[in-house]
């Protein structure tokens, strides 16, 4: 199954994104598939789906080291709108102990294609 929550493998869901096969129709389908990103560390994915002025605030590194240091447990969508995903990303840390990344998400949609943009965290 998909890491993203949908009841699809893999590769029939998230992946077709990850490659560009698909576009995005709309935020909650990118928060998705940059989760399911974060689960297979793609950094590339993670970048090039950040808003054009907001990705020279985030590093590859960085996204893959915090990718690789944890193991992604299960996606939660707590609520979402047009342009809104507020969710919960449950991992164990390095140390095995189980955290929950609780985050709402603001997205845009520029020349037809969905970014993400910032945050809020709990």
């Amino acid at each position: 199954m998909c890491p993203c929550g949908n009841q699809i493998e893999y590769s029939r869901c998230c992946e077709l994104f990850h490659k560009h096969q698909l576009p995005i129709t709309d935020a909650l389908t990118l928060m998705k598939s940059r989760y399911s990103a974060y689960v297979y560390a793609n950094a590339d994915y993670i970048l090039n789906t950040t808003h054009p002025n907001k990705v020279h605030l985030h590093h590859k590194k960085d996204i893959l080291n915090w990718a690789k240091a944890n193991k992604w447990l299960k996606l939660e969508i707590i609520s979402h709108n047009i342009n809104t995903v507020e969710f919960k990303a449950y991992y164990f840390n390095n140390k095995m102990q189980l955290e929950v990344h609780h985050e709402r998400s603001r997205f845009e949609q520029l020349n037809n294609k969905w970014y993400y943009l910032d945050a809020i965290y709990f």
